[in-house]
């Protein structure tokens, strides 16, 4: 039966257009804002935040705590732990410090804290390295603060941008349009399938052959106090026409098309396919007259 449809179609020499789904690249992107939001508010610098006063700090290089100090121009140190000393600097905290756990002081002056190292080195309490630098790169440390925000702005603007972009009458191509139906549209007179192509079948065709009369003439039915029927249930095996059967009903009847599989209706996240189904239906109520051919309904 898809073979004699294929040939139908292609009996103009036109070979069919094969849509190849594009990879929905949306929930990617937001994987990777959420990692990178996560590794900045959980981000400790490499080093700790504990700021200590000088008494204290004396203290430390004193027992042997200190491994390394960093002594800045504007008289502030950043003394660095040994490992084995962690518990003892930050107590309850020590599992939340980072691969170079260290403190931060305010020293008076740099000759009072060179006198006092050079003694400390004297008795042996102090045996690490000593560094002098400046800490003048505020622009440094402006541009890490503020790239977080600017890659979140430049995120948003991106995801914006996406939203207000095509996604035609399926739409849903973007986390913004996760609502929107999925329903391929099959407009009036593009649709060429008719019973024809529909090889056997009798007993069927003639049962939907009535849904095909009411849309061509509703008044002739309207008359006589007749509705239209709300819908046809085909059922069968895999591969027996069912969907052809639905195609050339709409067809025969000359009018819009919406084909879409009943997963489609079935998402993660709660209100999704409700709204799939609502926004299908404003659809097929802009096209009335139309068919709605849902695929594997039984997967609802």
């Amino acid at each position: 039966m898809n073979e004699n449809t294929n040939n139908n179609n292609n009996s103009n020499g036109n070979k069919p257009k094969i849509n190849v789904p594009r990879p929905n690249l949306t929930w990617l992107y937001v994987l990777i804002a959420l990692v990178f939001a996560w590794l900045w508010f959980t981000s400790d610098g490499g080093s700790a935040t504990k700021e200590v006063n000088y008494t204290e700090f004396k203290d430390m290089v004193t027992q042997g705590y200190a491994d390394k100090i960093v002594a800045y121009d504007n008289n502030t140190l950043e003394v660095y732990i040994k490992p084995e000393h962690i518990v003892d600097v930050f107590k309850k905290d020590a599992d939340k410090v980072g691969r170079s756990p260290a403190v931060t002081v305010q020293i008076g002056s740099m000759d009072t804290f060179d006198k006092f190292i050079e003694e400390e080195q004297q008795n042996g309490n102090f045996k690490g390295t000593i560094q002098y630098d400046k800490k003048s790169d505020y622009f440094g440390m402006l541009f890490w603060n503020l790239l977080p925000i600017v890659f979140f702005i430049g995120l948003w603007i991106f995801l914006m941008r996406r939203m207000g972009g095509g996604g035609g009458a399926g739409g849903a191509s973007n986390v913004f349009n996760v609502g929107r139906s999925k329903a391929q549209l099959f407009e009036k007179g593009t649709n060429r399938i008719t019973f024809k192509d529909v090889a056997g079948q009798a007993a069927a065709k003639q049962e939907v052959q009535e849904i095909v009369d009411f849309l061509k003439q509703p008044q002739k039915y309207t008359e006589l106090g007749g509705k239209i029927p709300k819908g046809a249930l085909l059922v069968g095996p895999p591969g027996t026409g069912k969907t052809l059967l639905a195609k050339a009903v709409a067809g025969e009847a000359d009018v819009p098309f919406f084909s879409i599989s009943g997963s489609d209706f079935v998402e993660m996240f709660v209100g999704v396919g409700a709204s799939r189904v609502r926004d299908l239906f404003r659809q097929a109520k802009e096209k009335a007259p139309c068919i709605i051919f849902i695929d594997e309904i039984d997967a609802v």
